[in-house]
């Protein structure tokens, strides 16, 4: 299974659990998937319990370095300008995401991280990868609190 699959099922985990429904995973150079997680911010009571930050946590544990050289990370919406500078300092090697987040986003929208001037390490984009599904189902969610 492909690790944007992976992060859409963590994102329907997280919303059945009444978090936003963002998932992640986290894969080494190798396609061995090292961690995966949904979002965790209301179980948790924690603002940066978001799913991204969960898996690269994991994963740094799992490897035993806060490098994540040549890891991809998929995550099912655009990261938001924290997740983003925390993959520069994981140094991720590449950042997949489903839909995009012109009001959050921290890649493609806002204050686009990776292409600061000081930006420390810059890792490839690939956006828009299963868009209509995560879009659909952050749809859903927020149509649902309203």
């Amino acid at each position: 299974m492909d690790a944007m699959a992976i992060a859409l099922q963590e994102a329907h985990s997280a919303a059945a659990r009444g978090e936003v429904p963002v998932g992640a995973a986290l894969v080494a150079p190798d396609g061995t998937l090292i961690a995966r997680a949904g979002n965790q911010v209301e179980a948790t009571h924690d603002a940066s319990a978001h799913a991204e930050l969960l898996v690269m946590r994991a994963a740094a544990r799992y490897l035993g370095s806060p490098r994540l050289l040549g890891c991809t990370l998929a995550v099912t919406l655009e990261p938001c300008p924290m997740c983003a500078a925390a993959a520069v300092h994981f140094r991720v090697a590449r950042v997949i995401f489903g839909a995009y987040d012109p009001k959050g986003g921290g890649v493609e929208h806002g204050p686009r991280i990776f292409d600061q001037p000081g930006c420390l390490h810059r890792p490839a984009i690939i956006g828009g990868v299963h868009e209509t599904e995560a879009a659909a189902l952050l749809r859903s969610f927020f149509a649902g609190l309203r």
